[in-house]
């Protein structure tokens, strides 16, 4: 069975939209009507945009989105997953590819996400860093000893774990993990601590907004980051979007249980293939593609 994947921030890509522009027909059209939905040009962003502006997460994130949701509108109606997971982000495009959310108000979610989550960051000296060659048990055992915020937001695969927290408490978690035998910890250029408590103020905000859209139920299961199940019921998936933004991402967790499920195949759908290559880490018997 196939199970098609959804990249999150950090995919981005000078010149997408020309990419984009290139090979897809509908493109054109999808860019078009998401300027009139955001109000700004996100088109022209992903076209001519440098680097130090696609890395802005009000930018990051509906580029991402758009980026994924254009290739599945490319399908068409043959379009018919049996299953669908995203990372962070890239779970909203998969609940639009799985027919759960619209994409305009897909789209206004995640511009309204990626908003609440630039505004926590202010004032806040936080970010993230990446732990290599140590167990997921060991780093969240280092980081629960630390005083301050520091905890595990992104389980990637065996062996890749990143971190987040207050500066302060991520350079003390940093320097203990390295004493227990990390390979590297690297930190992240990212705007803040995403998938921590940090990020209260923008999962408030966020709730709002997810509570006022009508969420159907998938036309396929989703395998959400809180807790790496299935999960077909709009109510629920609703409230784990919601704890998404200050719970972990279990995607180790997820990839184990897409191939306990069956799920052998599995196809990035997106920029980049960021995603493939943690599958391959965590399973090296999936089998792997992108588009």
């Amino acid at each position: 069975m196939k199970v098609y994947l959804f990249p999150g921030q950090g995919a981005q890509f000078v010149g997408m939209g020309n990419v984009l522009l290139e090979k897809y027909p509908n493109a054109a059209k999808t860019l078009q009507e998401a300027d009139e939905i955001l109000g700004f040009s996100i088109a022209e962003k992903m076209k001519n945009g440098t680097e130090e502006e696609l890395k802005q997460t009000d930018i990051t994130q509906p580029a991402i989105f758009l980026y994924s949701v254009i290739v599945v509108q490319s399908f068409g109606a043959q379009f018919l997953p049996q299953a669908v997971a995203g990372h962070s982000l890239g779970e909203f495009s998969a609940l639009v590819a799985a027919k759960s959310l619209t994409f305009a108000d897909g789209l206004q979610l995640v511009y309204k996400r990626a908003c609440a989550m630039q505004k926590a960051c202010i004032g806040k000296s936080a970010g993230m860093a990446a732990v290599l060659g140590l167990s997921d048990e060991l780093v969240a055992e280092i980081c629960a000893k630390i005083d301050g915020i520091v905890v595990p937001a992104n389980y990637n695969c065996p062996g890749q774990l990143v971190i987040s927290g207050e500066d302060e408490a991520l350079k003390k978690a940093s320097e203990a993990l390295k004493e227990a035998g990390a390979k590297r910890v690297l930190p992240l250029t990212v705007g803040g601590a995403f998938h921590s408590p940090l990020m209260q103020s923008a999962q408030d905000e966020l709730a709002k907004a997810i509570h006022a859209v009508e969420l159907k139920n998938p036309i396929c299961p989703i395998y959400q980051n809180v807790h790496a199940q299935a999960e077909t019921e709009a109510s629920v998936i609703k409230e784990n979007l919601i704890a998404q933004l200050t719970a972990p991402v279990k995607w180790t967790q997820t990839g184990e249980n897409l191939y306990k499920d069956g799920f052998c195949e599995a196809i990035e759908v997106g920029p980049g293939n960021v995603l493939q290559g943690l599958m391959k880490k965590i399973n090296k018997d999936f089998i792997l593609s992108g588009v």
